[in-house]
């Protein structure tokens, strides 16, 4: 690794630190799917450029991304959707595993628009909780 790389590194570290250090939960939860689709868009390049190391390395990521979203689940006050999205999560985790093993790119698609579409609606949460804070007022 050059030294601009490892300085772009460690500046993008330092903005990461800065990031989680300010953030609400609702930010961290998108701050840890940022880093998950992160992961997976660099596990397709680096199976489509042939870089079987790196592309474990992302897919582990991924993996323990996963697991931190699995343990962010409030299974008290979420219900039926924690658990949805715990089996959902654990679903991703499984299809990819077989992706890793089998350096299978469409399974990575796959988890990747599933999770996106998570992601998305993740990010409506703030302006559905202001509505309804409207709607009681």
């Amino acid at each position: 690794m050059s030294a601009a790389q490892r300085a772009a590194s460690m500046y993008k570290q330092v903005d990461l630190e800065s990031s989680v250090a300010s953030a609400d939960k609702h930010q961290l939860i998108s701050l840890l799917f940022d880093g998950l689709i992160s992961s997976l868009v660099a596990a397709e390049h680096q199976l489509e450029h042939n870089n079987i190391r790196a592309k474990c390395d992302s897919i582990s990521r991924a993996c323990r991304i996963l697991v931190g979203l699995q343990g962010s689940l409030d299974h008290d006050k979420g219900g039926e959707i924690a658990r949805n999205l715990a089996d959902l999560y654990a679903y991703a985790m499984r299809r990819l595993f077989k992706a890793n093993v089998d350096n299978d790119k469409a399974i990575i698609a796959e988890v990747k628009s599933l999770l996106m579409e998570i992601q998305s609606a993740w990010a409506e949460v703030p302006e559905v909780l202001r509505e309804q804070q409207l709607a009681n007022a």
